[in-house]
């Protein structure tokens, strides 16, 4: 039995290639929204514990550090659930500092940890074609890679606990300051005056090329902000980086100015937007008209 904890726009695609692929699942939270698990096969228990107690493996799919801990060490959590043997497979993007401790929690039980957060948005989890980075022990890593492979396209074994979670933050560096960046240029070309899809296409046929251009970049002309990933969540993840960043003595300049913009973005409400409204944040902070 493989038990799954986070039932949100990506945990419930995941969860539903593993039943589709034959896998009994135990599942926790469902909701209206995720209702289908169920009628699909999927197994509802009421509380973590029970996920834990029913299943060999357990795959997190959550929010933030906050909420993995909580669901694993919080009353009824997984860790009254889980026995010597059993592995704990967190995907969610949360602090690399808090998955080496809560690692080292479950090692006293006998529990294996692979901390394995991913990249590609909703689209990439529905398609079965995340980018999943490991951190954790070999053996681990090879007992869960049939399931990643179910749920994933592009996984590398980063190397020990943490490092997985390392990966994603310094993914989500680049993916926020390039955003931020292709943000500025349309910006610019449309202030300008110009064709902004006739500049963005003559970008992409150059050294400004990029996915987030061709993706975010068609986002930000159309103004289709629907998440996709909301800004609230990169600002999180950016929030990891600058956390760390203190703790290493490490200056990440437009890192900390981009997180910035985000929360100039929470704070006029797109929050709930796709991180491509970071175009829309900058326009409103330019005074349009002025």
């Amino acid at each position: 039995m493989i038990g799954f904890i986070g039932l949100g726009v990506m945990g419930r695609p995941m969860a539903e290639h593993l039943i589709t692929a034959g896998h009994k699942v135990a599942l926790y939270r469902v909701k209206p929204a995720s209702q289908f698990l169920v009628d699909k096969g999927g197994i509802a228990l009421d509380n973590a514990r029970a996920v834990a107690e029913a299943s060999d493996i357990v795959i997190l799919m959550l929010p933030d550090t906050p909420d993995v801990e909580d669901v694993l060490f919080g009353a009824d959590g997984v860790a009254e659930g889980l026995s010597a043997g059993k592995l704990v497979i967190d995907m969610s993007s949360i602090s690399p500092m808090a998955t080496r401790t809560f690692a080292e929690r479950l090692k006293q039980k006998g529990v294996g940890y692979l901390d394995a957060p991913v990249s590609g948005g909703e689209m990439g989890a529905k398609n079965a074609a995340l980018t999943i980075m490991v951190g954790g022990e070999q053996t681990d890593f090879e007992r869960a890679l049939p399931l990643l492979e179910i749920m994933g396209k592009s996984i590398t074994h980063i190397g020990g606990v943490g490092d997985g979670q390392t990966a994603k933050v310094a993914n989500q560096i680049i993916v926020g300051l390039t955003i931020e960046a292709v943000a500025e240029a349309l910006l610019f070309a449309r202030r300008a005056g110009a064709d902004v899809a006739k500049v963005r296409e003559a970008l992409m046929g150059g050294f400004a090329a990029s996915r987030i251009l061709e993706v975010h970049g068609q986002r930000m002309i159309d103004e289709t902000f629907d998440p996709g990933f909301r800004i609230r969540l990169h600002r999180k993840d950016l929030s990891l980086a600058a956390d760390a960043a203190k703790a290493l003595n490490l200056a990440l300049p437009n890192t900390a100015m981009t997180q910035q913009l985000m929360n100039a973005a929470l704070a006029i409400g797109l929050g709930d937007k796709d991180h491509s409204a970071l175009i829309a944040a900058l326009d409103h902070l330019s005074a349009p008209g002025k």
